[in-house]
């Protein structure tokens, strides 16, 4: 039985000869097709497990289970009561909108994980029984002898016992940008995933070269398979609206019940024969003091911000996520192709000791080689031509246009080479020098050459480390005012090349050295002894891959708005520094002038207990595992932010489950990240993240406008019933208006609020508090301030109009007006919450002005069409009425607008 070995971990830090004795295995003939089976048996097939589903029935269920949905199925059970039917089928559907996207939330883990059993399903080259054949990777079995080469998916884990020139594509699971080179050579067994060089693991892909080896796990047991476990077992995080709101639901509804049989009560003390009298009262105020509209304005909002979200390039997948990235005080993102282009580009070269920079990034040919702000010709400078010439013929890539986009078939770092020599004016085309032979790029020998003819010449170009090229020159090429001469390189001349060497690596920059050698014309095949000494040193040629413009100055408007930006890569730590310190990326929370970073293995040395402050105050994490990734927005969590992850690999996963919001980039992005996402970016841009963020925070702001108009206006319309039976008196206004006075306005004034536009100052806020309660003091303040307005107003004129000779109906007619009308002036006053309405222009929510006109145009008619009269008990009223309607109302808005400037005074 193999069980226990194949659990073991630490296959790297063990020889291939060790790895095939502990798995029984066959270096050379592969396992025999009975041991073949006899595994199959026991490990089974290598696929990830698709961990089974709910029950679709009872996670739909579960969704009514929530305090507000009590109150919503509470007002459609009291409506339907009173027989208002369509009001009732109003909230009813509402009530299944909210369970409808519920239970399409819960449907987001099983279909990323589905997506993971899918990754590895490919066909795979082994050997078995001496024999050589091709199978599907779902038949892979531990201790399999598998032949990896250039184009291969990577089928399971494997231990690797031949490398030559074996790279491999490990983005999804490491997040390095570049393709790792493999060996053979065992490393420690604290080696981070990054660093295991002599393995291969599943789902990643092979770029070039080939190698062979073992199978050390499959399924389940592979790194893929403990990223899909991750998945299936990090938390669902709830976001802050939704929280605030249960909890605000519950307030609510613990009230009414209270105030209702406290009421019920009252009534029945007072005089118990009045029981059919007391209900419809408490049904009245229980209508009243339910806010209906809130849950659709919610959701309505919700949507509104999904579109103009999809306009910035950034897909919404879950409906509260759009609140969530307005809360947001972290955001953890990728380095490679998110804050950078993912496109590697010359910047600097060394040639000639002459110093150039280049402009222009990606891979693009627009650019230009620059020297003191001036203009270079390589054609004037031979050290300068030769070198690059050099890294345009001593190259196996090339660049293609796929829909508008240039994409490199091969290395990143040629297609930099190709596109530095563009932007000098070289092209294969104009050098007419064709390839005779090549030594391929290989880990031991450091450097790649190829053979060269034209009909004067053979040339040798040779690439490689700087210290590899430099031991195999005995001349350089010197670009002066003079012209171009070759000298012998002296020990003068090697000192000044590793200075600037030393100088580019520590700015985090990728270097390769050139050199050439002419040899006889005759010359048709290279050989190792060729390439070992007599070049001619030509220069260095430095590149990274390059910020994205836009994405600095969305980090700084992040900065600006209170939220902390923190790099979490793959990549070695001095390149993602550097990176970091170009894009102005430090805590704004901590005064410093530099960055502060962190790689995976000091990671590894900070205790548990101390990580959540390690976390806040680090700018960098390098080289981190999927379980680091995990960790830190944990961590993060922990120390009470909302945290935002973005991700594109299958190493990405876990994480953005975890965070309070997932982003995945939608160009390069693995299937796996973006299922486990709540918002896709369609052009991988940490700009459009920004963009979002902003949009977020005018969602949440437009939401808060219709709360703190919904609530007084609720709270009113309840005080005016409850005073009207506390006096003794009939109820100035009956159920049936009140649902008429709820549905309308929600409807046309207060949903318009849905529609303010962003204010201005919005993102040179600091961020919510994330415990911060929905029903703030202010709001409290405002809700019991507005209220008293509208129960003086109400109960006031009903009282007056009764006492003036008008007749029952014509009075609660008035009543209705007369709260209808202070909603509509109170819906001016919320338009900003601080600011004065005054300073709102009047049409830059034209919504909300219809819907003021539409609002008077249902009162009018509820006033004086004779069906509505009998339906809703109303009346015909004066005009006297009106204007005494009209003059409270206007008071109202006017003492509003003095308390919000008393406010602005003190503050």
């Amino acid at each position: 039985m193999l069980s226990s070995q194949e659990n073991f971990r630490d296959w790297h830090s063990l020889s291939s000869v060790d790895v095939e004795s502990l798995l029984k295995a066959n270096l050379k003939r592969g396992l025999g097709l009975e041991e073949v089976e006899s595994r199959k048996k026991e490990f089974g097939p290598n696929m990830i497990t698709v961990k089974a589903n709910k029950n679709p029935l009872m996670v739909f269920l579960a969704q009514f289970g929530q305090p507000f949905m009590y109150i919503l199925v509470g007002a459609s059970v009291l409506t339907a009561f009173l027989q208002e039917w369509v009001d009732s089928s109003v909230i009813f559907a509402v009530v299944l909108v909210n369970a409808v996207v519920g239970y399409l939330q819960e449907s987001k883990t099983g279909k990323a994980i589905e997506v993971l059993s899918k990754l590895v399903f490919t066909t795979s080259t082994v050997v078995r029984s001496s024999t050589r054949m091709r199978i599907p990777s779902s038949e892979i079995v531990p201790g399999d002898l598998v032949i990896l080469q250039a184009g291969d998916k990577v089928p399971a884990d494997i231990r690797l016992a031949e490398a030559r020139d074996l790279k491999v594509d490990e983005s999804m699971i490491t997040g390095e940008s570049l393709p790792t080179e493999k060996s053979v050579q065992s490393v420690p067994s604290n080696a981070l995933l990054a660093e295991r060089k002599c393995m291969a693991y599943g789902g990643t892909l092979v770029t070039g070269g080939r190698g062979t080896g073992l199978v050390v796990a499959t399924g389940d047991r592979t790194e893929t398979g403990k990223i899909s476990h991750e998945i299936s077992s990090a938390q669902e995080l709830k976001t802050p609206l939704t929280v605030k709101l249960a909890h605000f639901a519950k307030v609510i509804l613990y009230s009414i019940i209270a105030i209702s049989a406290a009421i019920f009560l009252h009534s029945l003390a007072v005089d118990h024969e009045r029981v059919a009298e007391s209900f419809i009262e408490v049904v009245a105020l229980a209508v009243a003091a339910i806010p209906e509209g809130l849950p659709a304005a919610v959701t309505i909002t919700l949507a509104i911000g999904v579109r103009r979200m999809a306009k910035e390039h950034s897909i919404v997948r879950r409906l509260p996520a759009v609140e969530t990235l307005g809360s947001t005080t972290v955001i953890c993102s990728d380095k490679t192709g998110t804050l950078t282009e993912n496109q590697m580009t010359v910047v600097e070269i060394f040639s000639g000791e002459q110093n150039y920079s280049l402009t222009g990034t990606g891979y693009s040919s627009e650019g230009q080689i620059v020297q003191n702000d001036s203009r270079v010709s390589p054609y004037d400078r031979d050290a300068l031509f030769e070198c690059l010439a050099a890294g345009l013929l001593c190259n196996d890539s090339y660049l293609v246009s796929i829909e508008g986009r240039l994409e490199v078939k091969g290395d990143p770092t040629e297609a930099a080479l190709i596109v530095a020599a563009e932007k000098g004016g070289l092209r294969p085309g104009i050098l007419h020098q064709s390839r005779t032979d090549t030594i391929p790029f290989e880990s031991h020998l450091r450097y790649m050459a190829t053979l060269h003819s034209d009909d004067s010449a053979n040339i040798i170009y040779i690439k490689g480390a700087v210290e590899t090229i430099l031991q195999k020159c005995n001349f350089v090429l010197i670009d002066n005012e003079g012209g171009s001469k070759i000298s012998i390189l002296f020990p003068t001349n090697t000192k000044r090349i590793l200075e600037k060497a030393d100088e580019m690596a520590g700015k985090g920059l990728r270097i390769l050295a050139f050199a050439m050698k002419k040899v006889p014309i005759n010359k048709k095949e290279l050989t190792l002894q060729d390439a070992e000494s007599g070049f001619v040193f030509l220069g260095i040629q430095a590149m990274m891959d390059p910020p994205r413009e836009e994405a600095i100055s969305a980090i700084r408007r992040c900065q600006n708005a209170g939220i902390a930006v923190k790099m979490i890569t793959g990549d070695n730590i001095q390149t993602a520094t550097t990176i970091a310190r170009r894009m102005g990326l430090r805590s704004s929370s901590v005064v410093k002038e530099d960055v502060t970073a962190m790689s995976g293995h000091q990671l590894e040395q900070v205790k548990e207990e101390d990580l959540p402050e390690v976390a806040n105050k680090t700018d960098v994490f390098a080289r981190v595992s999927p379980e680091q990734k995990l960790t830190l927005v944990k961590a993060l969590q922990s120390k009470g932010h909302v945290v935002a992850m973005t991700g594109d690999g299958v190493n990405d996963a876990p994480a953005l489950r975890q965070a309070d919001i997932g982003i995945a980039m939608g160009a390069s992005g693995t299937d796996v990240a973006k299922e486990a996402s709540d918002i896709v970016l369609t052009d991988d841009n940490f700009a459009s993240i920004a963009s979002a963020v902003e949009e977020g925070r005018g969602i949440f702001d437009n939401i808060v406008k219709f709360i703190t108009w919904t609530l007084p206006t609720n709270f009113g319309e309840a005080l005016i019933i409850i005073a009207g039976m506390m006096a003794g008196i009939a109820l100035p206004i009956l159920p049936v208006q009140i649902l008429w006075i709820n549905m309308t306005t929600a409807l046309t004034l207060g949903l318009m609020l849905i529609f303010e536009p962003k204010e201005s100052d919005i993102m040179r806020r600091h961020p919510r508090r994330p415990k911060a309660p929905v029903m703030s003091k202010d709001l409290v303040r405002r809700t019991a301030f507005v209220s008293v307005i509208m129960l003086a107003g109400g109960l006031g004129l009903f009282i007056w109009e009764q006492d003036n000779g008008a007749t029952l109906e014509q009075a609660r007619t008035v009543a209705v007006n007369m709260v209808v009308m202070i909603e509509l002036a109170y819906l001016f006053n919320c338009r900003s919450l601080v600011k004065s309405a005054f300073n709102v222009h009047i049409l830059s929510n034209k919504w909300l002005i219809l819907g003021a006109f539409a609002m008077i145009a249902l009162q009018m008619m509820f006033t004086y069409w004779e069906p509505a009269n009998l339906v809703f008990e109303s009346s015909h009223i004066e005009a006297a009425s009106w204007l005494r309607i009209i003059v409270v109302a206007s008071a109202v808005f006017f003492i509003i607008e003095m308390e919000k400037w008393l406010k602005r005074v003190l503050q």
